[in-house]
């Protein structure tokens, strides 16, 4: 019975691996921005594809000196680029990449051969109807 649930399980194996393929070039592409600020050395706020709210502190403190250097808050920008360029082109690979790939390519698809098909020659006949059973008649059984 086990044998009938192989081609649910290897149809579930390929759409669960096209599935997880897909969400990998989906990540690879993806790109944010993480933005913190902090108040001397503890970090207030970290925020993903917005701004970081400020802790009130850098207002105060701009306008008693005057000037942005003796603030004690500042913020960190990190910003994660992905992936713009996709597809490979075969010509960016030098010689001897090329060379590999070809060759590797010729001897993997020589590797299978195409098998001639399997004749059967009693498929269009029928058995020959059973007049006695032999087997009781001879008094001959399997054991």
């Amino acid at each position: 019975m086990w044998y009938f649930t192989l081609p649910i399980m290897k149809k579930f194996f390929r759409n669960s691996g096209a599935t997880l393929l897909a969400l990998m070039v989906l990540l690879s592409t993806f790109s944010f921005t993480v933005d913190k600020h902090f108040c001397g050395k503890l970090l207030v706020d970290a925020a993903v594809f917005s701004e970081a709210h400020s802790c009130g502190m850098d207002m105060e403190n701009n306008a008693m000196a005057g000037t942005d250097e003796d603030s004690c808050c500042k913020d960190q920008k990190i910003q994660i680029d992905g992936q713009d360029e996709l597809k490979r082109s075969f010509d960016d690979l030098d010689f001897q990449k090329q060379l590999f790939v070809t060759s590797f390519t010729y001897s993997y698809f020589n590797l299978f051969e195409i098998l001639p098909g399997r004749e059967i020659p009693f498929q269009d006949y029928s058995p020959p109807l059973l007049v006695t059973d032999i087997q009781l008649l001879d008094q001959v059984f399997i054991i």
